[in-house]
């Protein structure tokens, strides 16, 4: 006799169920929208957004206690950890953020950027917001 399987039920959030949301001043400089994706659940603790930047528009510095991915879907980006080389990024390319390193990321200055932000929760915590990177800081060193 086979034992019966266990049901579990699959679970789909159908596009367009989550409202977007603009992206808090206190945590973005210029325009950013937010479109949820997927929230940490009970078995597992990852979330995920697509997040939208307008040219020139970025996150202010933060860290994430587990680290953070982002896979790049469209436009021209920038991200840096602190003290390493402001790196463009652009579609198809996938960048990962150690944990408890201060980092910013955003589009570029004349090209509006969309990336999937994939992150995990410690203790119900995803992010530690700091300050605004400043316009200096986001043009990088005088060539």
């Amino acid at each position: 006799m086979v034992a019966a399987a266990a049901i579990v039920s699959l679970s789909i959030a159908r596009a367009g169920t989550q409202p977007s949301q603009k992206g808090p001043a206190e945590y973005f400089t210029g325009s950013v929208r937010i479109d949820p994706l997927f929230q940490a659940k009970d078995m597992t603790q990852a979330s995920g957004a697509y997040v939208t930047f307008e040219p020139g528009a970025r996150t202010a510095w933060h860290t994430h206690p587990r680290g953070q991915t982002l896979a790049v879907t469209a436009g021209v980006g920038r991200v840096q950890i602190e003290g390493g080389p402001i790196e463009e990024i652009r579609p198809g390319d996938v960048v990962w953020i150690p944990p408890g390193k201060r980092h910013w990321h955003g589009a570029g200055p004349a090209t509006g950027m969309t990336h999937l932000a994939i992150q995990e929760h410690l203790n119900g915590k995803v992010v530690e917001w700091m300050e605004k990177v400043t316009d200096e800081q986001y043009a990088g060193p005088a060539k």
